[in-house]
């Protein structure tokens, strides 16, 4: 039947029986299959619901930037895989000694084998290590910016316009650069000041901003963020 629509939790509960005894969708490998199974998923899946699938999820994320140079057919969809779907050639049949030794090594209780545990949480470890070090070498990402408009109002029209900006302006700090200004009329002969100001979201807080503005009771009555948008 394959694997269905995954945004349904008959698709993700489908997705986690298969993945029980499986490290892979195909093989013993990473493959086109997972690549194609990875992406057809939203987002990680719930590890409480379905923890098969969200430790499979979890460990082909450390193959993200290699997914292009996994072995398989790309072009194939993620329906292509699943329960009762043939993905691969099938074996030649076991001899009567072979399978004779295979049952001998069966457990029947299907407990872990504590070995091949180890073996895939150190594999998994090394991936981790190796995408955090590309990561890394591609240098920090630049910080995120906000272009803020903010008006910053006067108690009255005797309000001293120009020096209630160049208090604003005075305003220092890390992250902060003020920009371009316009009076803006407001009625009864009042003007508001609108000024442009771009932060570094990480540096600057606007709440403790505009405490700072009003601070200067003599001339600031109150102030409001007009506009916003990241950079």
């Amino acid at each position: 039947m394959g694997f269905t629509d995954f945004a349904a939790a008959a698709g993700l509960n489908t997705l986690n029986s298969f993945l029980e005894t499986r490290s892979y969708i195909v093989g013993f490998s990473p493959s086109q299959a997972d690549v194609a199974v990875y992406k057809a998923i939203s987002s990680a899946p719930d590890a409480e619901k379905y923890p098969h699938a969200a430790r499979w999820y979890s460990h082909i994320a450390t193959y993200l930037e290699e997914f292009s140079s996994l072995p398989g057919d790309a072009s194939l969809p993620f329906t292509t895989y699943g329960p009762e779907v043939a993905t691969e050639t099938p074996a030649a049949a076991p001899s009567a000694a072979e399978a004779e030794e295979d049952d001998e090594e069966v457990d029947l209780f299907g407990s872990d084998d504590e070995e091949e545990d180890e073996a895939k949480a150190e594999l998994t470890r090394k991936r981790l290590e190796e995408y955090n070090a590309k990561k890394a070498a591609k240098g920090p990402k630049p910080a995120a910016k906000s272009i803020v408009t903010m008006d910053v109002k006067p108690w009255d029209d005797e309000t001293d316009m120009k020096q209630l900006e160049a208090n604003v302006r005075a305003i220092e700090q890390d992250g902060l650069v003020w920009g371009a200004s316009s009076l803006i009329a407001v009625g009864f002969g009042i003007k508001k000041l609108q000024i442009n100001l771009v932060v570094e979201d990480d540096k600057v807080s606007l709440e403790d901003l505009q405490n700072k503005i009003e601070e200067d009771e003599d001339h600031v009555q109150s102030t409001d963020i007009a506009a916003m948008q990241k950079l």
